[in-house]
C-alpha cells in the first residue's frame, strides 16, 4: 500500500515539474538550472527530492552546495528533505563539476520554493505559571511535522499579534488562545492557521530566600530566638519549615525559630540550611520551597604567622628569577582549603593583588609576579588580608603585621678601595685596612687574596665587615713568618648575605718587623722569709732599654699571667714580685711567658725561661695560754710556758729584744715568738700572767700565850690564828720545815705561818711569826686530849679517829672533818664517835676511801659557851 502511495506521488510530481519548470536545454557538462515548487510540505515524499534529476544531463563526480544554508540538503547524494527546512521560502542549491574539459559551464543551479506550514495543535495545552516565559510552538502535536517557524502568532484573547513565540505566563491564570498564521509563498497559498489552547495553573509561592552570615567570634547572644521568617519574602501562607542540616532547633510544625547560638556552640562553624516549603494546589505546578542558608564564620587569628618572600638575589639575576611567598601560620590552627590572599608590594612598580591559593597543614605558597622587582633595592611584600576561598567575610581575620622584605642586593664593587696596613711582627697577625670602597654597601662579606713578597701565600680567605666604605681585617701570623715587605691583593669579594660575587684587583703592602732575641736571657732569685719582698733580676736584655715581660708563677704559689713593663739599663733590669702574688710559703717558680719589644711592639711567647725560690714559712703564733704563779713561788721567764730554745719571751708585740730568763714575773701581759730554723720569725702570741697572794695569818691576842702543863702543840698554836684550818708552820721565815699540827710547842721558839689558800693553791708570801710562851697557870677546864692522826688500815691499832672522854665532858658535842679543799668529810656526835677515814658523801661529794693526808676538823663543844676548836689530823694508812 505504501509502494504504491509513493509511486503515485513520483508520478504527480514530474507532471507539476513538467508544468511549472522552466527548463533551458544546453549542453552543459554541470546540467541545466531547473526550479520546483514545494506546497503540500508535510507529504512524506518531500523527505527525499532528488536535485540530480532536475539539471538534467550532467558529469557525474561533481558536488552539490547549499547556497541559502536551508539545512535540507544531502551535499553528497542532492538529495533534499524538506522537512528539515525549518522556514518557508526560496532556496537556491548549485552543483558544480570541476576540471571536465570542453565544458562551457561548470555549474547548474536548482531553485526550490518551499511553502508554508502552520503545524497540527495539541488537543490541550497546559502551563505552570512558574514555567514562563513559554514557547507557544510547545503547544504543537509533536507526532507531527512541526511547523515552520517563520509564521505569525495572534492572541485571540487580547486581539494582538505577538512578536515571536514567546509569552510571560508568569501572572497568567486560565485558557487562552492563540493563532498561529503562514503567508503565502511564491504560487503557494497561506495553509491553513492553527489555534492552540493554553491554560495556565498558578504555581505555589514559596518566597524569595536570602542568606545570613555572622561572625561566632564576635558572640551570638543577640541570635538565641531568631525567626527564620526574617529571611523570606513574598511567600505563601501555611508553608513548613524543615531542618535541612539536622541542628534540632524545629521541634514541632510550624515551629520558624531558632536559637543559632546553640548551633554554633553544638555543631562549631558551618553553613546550616532551613528550607520552607508549599505545597501545590494542581498537578501541574511542582511543590515549592525556598532555602534560606545561615553561615557561622570564625574569625582566622594569623597571629604569630611568619612571611617569607623567596628569595633575595644579586643584581645579575634580575632577568632570570621566580619568586613565591609562604605563609606559614602561627600558634592557632588554620584549616586545610582555599584562601585568598591579598598583598601589596612597595618599590617603584607598587601594586596589590589578590591571588587564591591552598593552606596545607598551616602552609600557603603563591608566586609573584617577577616584573614588581626590576631594580637593586629592598621591597616589601605585605600580607593585607587573608580569607577562606566560600568566606562571606563576616569576621575581621587578625593579620597584624605580616610583612617580609625581598632584597636585590647589588653586585659588590671595590672600585676606587685602597689598602693600607700598620706595620706588624713576625709570627703575628697583620690587621689591614680597606678604605674608600664607597660602592660597597655595608654590611658582612668574604674576600679572597693573595699574598707575595717577603711571604708567599694565595686564594686566601677573609672575613670583612663594611661600614662606610671602610673595613679592617686579619691577615694570620703563619702569613707573617718572614721580616721584610709582603705584599697583599684582593681579587674577589662576595656579599655574605646575598652570596654576589664579583672580581677585584685592589693591593697594598704589609711591612713585617722581627721578634726579639729571649736566648740570653737569664734571672737570678734570692729565697726570703715569707711575707718579705721576692726581687727578680733579669739579664740579656742586650740594647733594648723598654721592653714588657709577662710571667707566670707555679709550684706553692700559682698565678695567671702578670705583665711588667722594664727599662734595662747595660742589658740588666729587676723587678718586685706582688705580694699578692705570693699566698704561701714553700718552693716557687717563676716562668717568663712572653717577651716584648715596645719599641718596635714586637713580642714572642717564651718557653724554658725559669727561676726558683723559696718563701721560708712563718712559723705560726705559739700556741700559749694565760698563766697563773704564787708570788711565793718568785716565778720567772724560764717559768712560762711554752719553753724551748725556739721561744722567745717579749715584754711587747714590737719589742724586738726578749727578756732574760732571770726575769721577775709580774702580773702583766707577755709576747711569746717562734723563730724557724730559717731565721723567720713567727707573729706573737700574748699572754697574761697572773700573780697570786695569800695573806699572812693573824694571831688571835694572846695567842702566843699558853699553859704549858697543857703540853700545847703546833695544832694549838693554829688555834690561835683566824686560820686554823689552812694555816701551815714552818721553823724558819726561808726553807724551813713543815711542823705537824702535834708537834710539841716549845718555849721562846720562833714559829713561822703561812696562810694556804685552796682557791689559789697558794701559799702566803708573807709570813706570821710567833715566837711562843710557855707559862705556869690552873686550868679550870675539863681535860681531854684531841689526837693529831689515825690509820685505818685494819690492823686493829688506831683504825679510828676518837676524841678520848669527849663525850663524857661535852655530851652534845659535834664534830666536821673536811678535806683540804673545804669539802665535809664526816660529822660526827655522841652516837657516832669514830671516823674510819671513809668518805660519807659530804658537801655532794661521792662515797669512797679517803686519801692519805691532812684534814681538817672543827669541834663544836655546844657547853658553856665554849667557842669551837679547830684543828687538823693526819690521815696515814
Amino acid at each position: 500500500m505504501v509502494k504504491n502511495y509513493n509511486g503515485f506521488l513520483q508520478k504527480v510530481l514530474f507532471l507539476l515539474f513538467v508544468v511549472f519548470s522552466h527548463q533551458t536545454f544546453y549542453a552543459q557538462c554541470a546540467g541545466d538550472d531547473a526550479s520546483l515548487t514545494v506546497c503540500d510540505i508535510p507529504d512524506p515524499a518531500n523527505q527525499s527530492i532528488n536535485l540530480f534529476s532536475l539539471i538534467g544531463s550532467a558529469n557525474s563526480g561533481g558536488t552539490w552546495n547549499d547556497d541559502d544554508s536551508s539545512g535540507g540538503l544531502n551535499a553528497t547524494s542532492g538529495v533534499l528533505n524538506a522537512h528539515a527546512i525549518r522556514q518557508s521560502g526560496i532556496y537556491r542549491y548549485t552543483y558544480t563539476v570541476s576540471g571536465a574539459a570542453g565544458c562551457t559551464d561548470n555549474s547548474a543551479t536548482v531553485t526550490v520554493t518551499i511553502g508554508g506550514y502552520a503545524g497540527k495543535p495539541s488537543p490541550t495545552a497546559t502551563v505552570c505559571s512558574e514555567d514562563s516565559p513559554f514557547n507557544l510552538f510547545q503547544a504543537f502535536d509533536s507526532a507531527y511535522l512541526s511547523p515552520h517557524s517563520n509564521g505569525q502568532w495572534h492572541n485571540d484573547t487580547t486581539n494582538q499579534n505577538i512578536s515571536g513565540s514567546v509569552i510571560n505566563v508568569k501572572d497568567l491564570e486560565g485558557t487562552y488562545q492563540f493563532t498561529y498564521t503562514m503567508p503565502a509563498i511564491g504560487t503557494c497559498p497561506s495553509p491553513p492557521p492553527s489555534t492552540v489552547f493554553i491554560t495556565v495553573f498558578q504555581a505555589p509561592k514559596a518566597g524569595d530566600a536570602q542568606r545570613l552570615t555572622l561572625c561566632a567570634s564576635n558572640g551570638l547572644s543577640a541570635y538565641t530566638n531568631y525567626d527564620l521568617f526574617s529571611l523570606i519574602s513574598g511567600q505563601d501562607p501555611g508553608g513548613t519549615w524543615v531542618d535541612n542540616s539536622n541542628t534540632g532547633e524545629l521541634n514541632f510544625k510550624g515551629d520558624h525559630e531558632i536559637n543559632i547560638e546553640k548551633i554554633y556552640n553544638s555543631f562549631g562553624s558551618n553553613e546550616y540550611s532551613f528550607s520552607y516549603r508549599v505545597n501545590s494546589t494542581n498537578p501541574i505546578c511542582p511543590n515549592k520551597q525556598a532555602t534560606v542558608v545561615i553561615r557561622l564564620e570564625e574569625k582566622l587569628d594569623f597571629t604569630g604567622a611568619v612571611v617569607e618572600v623567596n628569595s633575595d638575589i644579586c643584581e645579575s639575576e634580575i632577568t632570570t628569577a621566580n619568586y613565591t611567598v609562604t605563609i606559614t601560620r602561627g600558634a592557632t590552627n588554620i584549616p586545610n582549603g582555599s584562601y585568598y590572599v591579598r598583598y601589596s608590594v612597595s618599590g617603584p612598580r607598587a601594586a596589590t593583588e589578590t591571588v587564591l591559593s591552598n593552606f596545607n597543614n598551616g602552609v600557603l605558597t603563591f608566586p609573584l609576579r617577577p616584573d614588581f622587582f626590576q631594580q637593586v633595592g629592598v621591597f616589601k611584600v605585605n600580607i593585607l588580608d587573608i580569607y577562606a576561598f566560600n568566606s562571606r567575610r563576616a569576621c575581621q581575620n587578625i593579620i597584624n603585621n605580616l610583612s617580609d622584605d625581598l632584597i636585590i642586593y647589588p653586585n659588590p664593587d671595590l672600585e676606587g678601595a685602597v689598602l693600607t696596613s700598620e706595620p706588624t711582627c713576625q709570627n703575628k697577625d697583620a690587621i689591614v685596612h680597606l678604605s674608600n670602597a664607597i660602592k660597597l654597601a655595608d654590611g658582612d662579606y668574604n674576600i679572597i687574596y693573595n699574598v707575595t713578597g717577603a711571604n708567599t701565600a694565595f686564594s686566601q680567605v677573609a672575613r670583612i665587615t663594611v661600614t662606610g666604605g671602610n673595613a679592617d681585617f686579619i691577615v694570620p701570623d703563619q702569613l707573617n713568618s718572614r721580616s721584610g715587605t709582603s705584599v697583599i691583593r684582593i681579587t674577589a669579594i662576595t656579599h655574605i648575605e646575598s652570596q654576589c660575587v664579583s672580581g677585584a684587583d685592589v693591593a697594598g703592602n704589609i711591612i713585617i718587623n722581627p721578634l726579639p732575641n729571649f736566648s740570653a736571657l737569664t734571672m737570678q732569685i734570692a729565697s726570703v722569709c715569707f711575707g718579705r719582698p721576692v726581687q727578680v733580676t733579669i739579664s740579656g736584655f742586650q740594647a733594648l732599654t723598654d721592653v714588657t715581660l709577662s710571667y707566670q708563677l707555679s709550684g706553692q704559689n700559682t698565678s695567671p699571667v702578670q705583665t711588667i713593663d722594664l727599662n734595662p739599663v747595660n742589658g740588666i733590669a729587676s723587678f718586685v714580685i706582688p705580694s699578692a702574688l705570693l699566698p704561701n710559703s714553700g718552693s716557687s717558680a717563676i716562668t717568663i711567658t712572653n717577651y716584648k719589644n715596645n719599641t718596635t711592639g714586637c713580642d714572642i711567647d717564651v718557653t724554658g725561661k725559669t727561676g726558683s725560690f723559696i718563701l721560708h714559712p712563718i712559723p705560726t703564733a705559739p700556741a700559749a695560754a694565760n698563766q697563773s704563779f704564787c708570788k711565793a713561788d718568785e716565778a720567772t721567764v724560764l717559768d712560762l710556758q711554752p719553753q724551748g730554745v725556739q721561744y722567745k719571751w717579749y715584754i711587747s708585740e714590737t719589742a724586738a729584744t726578749p727578756l732574760p730568763d732571770n726575769y721577775l714575773l709580774k702580773s702583766e701581759d707577755y709576747f711569746v715568738k717562734e723563730t724557724s730554723p730559717a731565721g723567720c720569725v713567727s707573729e706573737a702570741s700574748k699572754i697574761t700572767v697572773t700573780i697570786n697572794d695569800v695573806p699572812a695569818p693573824v694571831l688571835i691576842a694572846d695567842g702566843q700565850n699558853f699553859c704549858g702543863l697543857d703540853n700545847p702543840t703546833i695544832l694549838n698554836l693554829s688555834n690561835n690564828t683566824n686560820s686554823p684550818s689552812t694555816v701551815v708552820w714552818y721553823d724558819a721565815a726561808v726553807n724551813g720545815n713543815v711542823l705537824p699540827s702535834s708537834t710539841p710547842l716549845s718555849d721562846r721558839t720562833t714559829y713561822y705561818g703561812f696562810d694556804f689558800s685552796n682557791t689559789e693553791n697558794c701559799i702566803s708570801y708573807e709570813n706570821l711569826a710567833v715566837t711562843v710562851s710557855l707559862i705556869d697557870c690552873n686550868s679550870q677546864e675539863y681535860a681531854f686530849f684531841v689526837p693529831d692522826g689515825f690509820s685505818p688500815n685494819g690492823d686493829g691499832i688506831n683504825d679510828t679517829f676518837i676524841i678520848p672522854d669527849i663525850d663524857f665532858l661535852y655530851p652534845d658535842y659535834t664534830i666536821e672533818i673536811f678535806n683540804r679543799y673545804g669539802n665535809g668529810m664526816y660529822k660526827g656526835h655522841k652516837n657516832k664517835p669514830g671516823w674510819d677515814g671513809m668518805n660519807y658523801e659530804q658537801s655532794g661529794l661521792s662515797g669512797g676511801i679517803a686519801p692519805n693526808g691532812v684534814y681538817f676538823y672543827v669541834l663544836n663543844f655546844n657547853k658553856n659557851n665554849k667557842p669551837p676548836q679547830q684543828g687538823r689530823i693526819y690521815l696515814n694508812r
